[in-house]
């Protein structure tokens, strides 16, 4: 899983902090509510981790318990890459 997050964490931190990582960017961070993502933000992610990891999220999936922080979104892709290589 730490391959996951680490990758989750790069993309976010390149594509919506300008490659400034932010200290308070914590796993459990709320990364809608502190501003890091908006609604747009989070269907940039949602087709990076499809691609990333080869999986589909499926519209019912888009929950804040899978997409609100660097840390759900982690157990998410784990949970639903578990059997799916991802190289």
């Amino acid at each position: 899983m730490h391959e996951i997050r680490e990758t989750l964490r790069a993309f976010v931190v390149e594509n919506f902090l300008f490659g400034q990582p932010d200290p308070s960017m914590t796993d459990d961070a709320p990364l809608v509510e502190n501003g890091t993502l908006n609604s747009t933000g989070v269907l940039e992610l949602v087709a990076f981790i499809e691609e990333e990891f080869g999986i589909e999220v499926d519209d019912t999936e888009l929950l804040q318990e899978n997409f609100g922080t660097i840390g759900a979104m982690t157990r998410f892709v784990s949970r639903k890459t578990t059997g799916v290589s991802h190289g």
